[in-house]
Order: structure tokens, then sequence, then C-alpha cells
């Protein structure tokens, strides 16, 4: 356990010393395939937040969703690529392979939809090749192009929020 939080802190020390170097684009172009990252422990209801998404004229094959669990169970049906902190490597580098194709993927918006800063989930945003990323106000301002302050119980109001700031910014 006590190895566990210092591997976190020296993850986040990592993510937070690169996240210096970094230099925000912007890209223009309208939203069409979505990254969903997750934080299960928080937030469960991913299939009303995407039922929400497809609401908003996304559709259900543009999306493409990862989740993290803070235990695996391993009799749990999995109908989504997940992941756990025992993934994460001394390093700074992830061990699965649905996750590293996920970071690796271009998307034109990544959605990380966690409230609460674990050094994997930072990681993961760090890393995604995503042109346009929006998250949570209480995350690192520098992670996200775009910060929506609520907190992840609300899924309708978050998506309200993104859906209304995208239509501004010319994304959709």
């Amino acid at each position: 356990m006590f190895l566990n939080y210092i591997k976190e802190f020296s993850v986040k020390k990592t993510v937070k010393n690169s996240l210096l170097n970094v230099k925000n684009s912007l890209v223009s172009g309208t939203i069409k395939t979505i990254g969903l990252l997750v934080d299960e422990s928080y937030f469960s209801e991913i299939n009303l937040l995407v039922n929400e998404l497809q609401l908003n004229g996304i559709l259900e094959e543009d999306i493409k969703i990862v989740v993290y669990r803070d235990r695996l169970k391993k009799n749990k049906s999995i109908s989504q690529a997940t992941f756990s902190s025992k993934d994460l490597n001394w390093n700074a580098t992830i061990n699965n392979v649905a996750v590293n194709d996920f970071v690796n993927k271009e998307f034109d918006l990544l959605i990380s939809y966690y409230d609460v800063e674990k050094a994997i989930l930072l990681l993961v945003t760090h890393e995604s090749k995503a042109k346009f990323k929006v998250g949570f106000s209480s995350i690192d301002k520098r992670l996200n192009d775009l910060m929506i302050n609520t907190n992840a119980e609300n899924y309708k109001v978050f998506t309200h929020e993104l859906f209304r700031y995208l239509k501004i910014l010319n994304k959709i």
C-alpha cells in the first residue's frame, strides 16, 4: 500500500513536470469522434452519459470508451475496455494494450470524465493524441482545453454545458 502511494506520487510529479512544456493548439473542424475516459469509482452510470451524448447528435459507433477501476473483479462482466492502477509502471508507462490504443487514436474530442486526480488518469489524458480535450475544473488546468465547473454525478449538466460551449466554438 505504501509503495502504491509512492508510485502514485512519483507518476503525478512526472506528469505535472511534463505539463510545463505543453502548448495549447486550437484546432478548427467539427467533432465526429469522441474518446471517453471514465473513472468508475466515482461515476458508474456510463450508459446514461453515452445516451446524453447520443441525444446531442453523436453516433454510438463514434464513441470509444475506456474505464478506470480501482479494483478489477474477475467475475464481473466487462463491456468496455478497463484498466487499473496495476497497469501503471514506476516510469510512467502503461502496460495495457487497450489503453495504449486509446491514447494513440486521434479523437476529435477527448472527454476526461473524472473529477479526482489520479496519476494514471492524468497520464492517459496528457498522452492522448486527441485534438480537443474537455474535463472538469477540479483537475489541473493545463491538461484540458475546456474545463466545466460541475461534479461527476451531474452528467446532464456536464453534457449540456459541453455542447453549449462546442456550439459557441463552432465545433459542432
